[in-house]
């Protein structure tokens, strides 16, 4: 009985209802839970495409920048003829990298007076109170970690573009791709670029929406990314024609409220800011700045994915609503549900982080052809969840054994759940679709309560 429940669930599901209300035929994959384990291996779910192009592959192949910027990038670094450039993008690479989030003020407070108590504590030290200030500002030169702003000069700008160009075009190539592969219909005809840097996002914008987009508003606060972004683009001279049309640099953001833009994206931008206050207000502007869809990209560490939920929580439980724009928030992507992250939440706490292959523009030094950009993201959406499809996340390799499949899945219940799949237990076509999915992919299985259930069939009296 659980199963035929959980077949007509699947089948009454509105991913799966035809515009007339009528259910298409569709080879329903199992939910994995207990009691529901079966599928209906004579409908036609995939159509007419096999396993490995099933609705939830989102992989994107391994991604190249256009180019005309790599060509405009190699250009630029041999014209400023920088000495020691492989030291300078190593060093800033690690930086980058290792980089933590600033402590905020009641923090360090907090930590100061901890001190000076375990300094009181001590009867064979007579603290005079100068002496005490200057041991407890001692210990927090040694455990606190120094966070320092990054000043772009012209010089740095270009040690930054060539570190983190390729890198970071990858990253918002897959967040582009997602919305593309889950809403084709979608058009969009003016982004927001905050924090735009080298301007990798609207090179990526442009080979993902360059049909449709007509307006790239460029922010930074740097004077110098901004000449070096508008030289990528130009081919790296200053007069040249722009490879990409219609794009606006601004040192800030526009001022009025009426200005929204179909998308929004801030690529490692997040990390810059100082101060908890100073994430909140920019995350808030970002928000009511956004028509469709607000996309964050950070480094796929933890303090990245810290600035990440923290975004996505104030932007989900915000009281601020725009005058101009009452439509509520959900999660696109990566999370299938709007509850605490429980990589987070865990005992040992864990990054929601992905992965995504790119060619090396070709600098003297790369010895690579290809690399791994490994990032975290949040795409958030206006409108509301039921219309995006709420199918677990994979959320780490999938490790492939004789007969069967380890998943690790994010549910639309708030939990992660190891999932063993097999044909036997699964059916299958579940278990083929797992085999050929990867990191990041969804996959199509739904995962419902018990009191989600629709209620079984009245079985025919007997003698019928």
């Amino acid at each position: 009985m659980a199963t035929a429940r959980g077949l007509r669930h699947l089948l009454t599901s509105s991913r799966w209802r035809r515009r007339g209300g009528e259910a298409p035929p569709s080879r329903a994959l199992a939910a994995v839970v207990p009691g529901v384990s079966q599928v209906d291996n004579n409908s036609d779910f995939l159509g007419k495409k096999p396993h490995r192009q099933h609705p939830g592959i989102l992989r994107l192949p391994c991604v190249e920048v256009p180019q005309a910027l790599a060509a405009a990038a190699q250009f630029l670094l041999l014209e400023y003829s920088m000495p020691n450039v492989e030291k300078k993008v190593q060093a800033l690479t690690n930086y980058l990298w290792s980089r933590r989030l600033p402590v905020e003020p009641e923090e360090l407070r907090r930590r100061a007076v901890h001190l000076e108590e375990k300094f009181l504590e001590n009867p064979d030290l007579l603290q005079v109170e100068e002496k005490l200030r200057e041991a407890v500002l001692r210990a927090l030169r040694k455990t606190t970690y120094h966070w320092q702003e990054l000043s772009y000069n012209e010089s740095l700008s270009l040690v930054y573009m060539a570190a983190r160009l390729d890198g970071g075009f990858a990253a918002v190539s897959r967040a582009f791709h997602e919305i593309r592969a889950r809403v084709p219909e979608f058009q969009p005809q003016t982004l927001m670029d905050f924090g735009s840097g080298t301007g990798s996002v609207t090179w990526a914008a442009h080979s993902a929406w360059g049909q449709s987009l007509r307006e790239y508003m460029c922010v930074d606060s740097s004077a110098a990314m901004l000449v070096l972004a508008e030289k990528l683009l130009k081919g790296g001279s200053e007069s040249g024609e722009p490879y990409v049309p219609g794009v606006f640099f601004r040192q800030f953001l526009p001022v009025s409220p009426k200005v929204q833009f179909d998308v929004v994206v801030s690529a490692f931008s997040l990390s810059e800011l100082p101060s908890k206050a100073d994430r909140t207000e920019l995350v808030q502007t970002l928000w009511r700045k956004t028509s469709h869809f607000l996309i964050l990209v950070e480094n796929g560490t933890k303090a990245g994915h810290c600035l990440l939920m923290d975004a996505r929580d104030l932007v989900l439980k915000g009281k601020e609503k725009s005058p101009l724009d009452p439509r509520p928030g959900f999660v696109f992507a990566p999370c299938p549900h709007e509850l605490p992250c429980p990589q987070l939440t865990a005992s040992k706490p864990l990054a929601c982080s992905f992965s995504q292959a790119y060619h090396c523009i070709p600098f003297s030094w790369n010895k690579k052809k290809q690399k791994e950009e490994k990032f975290s993201m949040v795409i958030l959406a206006r409108g509301s969840p039921e219309e995006a499809n709420r199918w677990p996340r994979i959320t780490q390799p999938i490790l492939k054994r004789p007969r069967h499949v380890h998943c690790h899945l994010c549910c639309p219940d708030g939990h992660i759940q190891h999932a063993v799949i097999t044909a036997r237990q699964h059916g299958r076509d579940l278990y083929r679709c797992a085999r050929v999915s990867s990191w990041g992919d969804l996959l199509p299985v739904i995962t419902p309560s018990e009191s989600e259930l629709p209620p079984s069939l009245p079985e025919d009296p007997p003698g019928n």
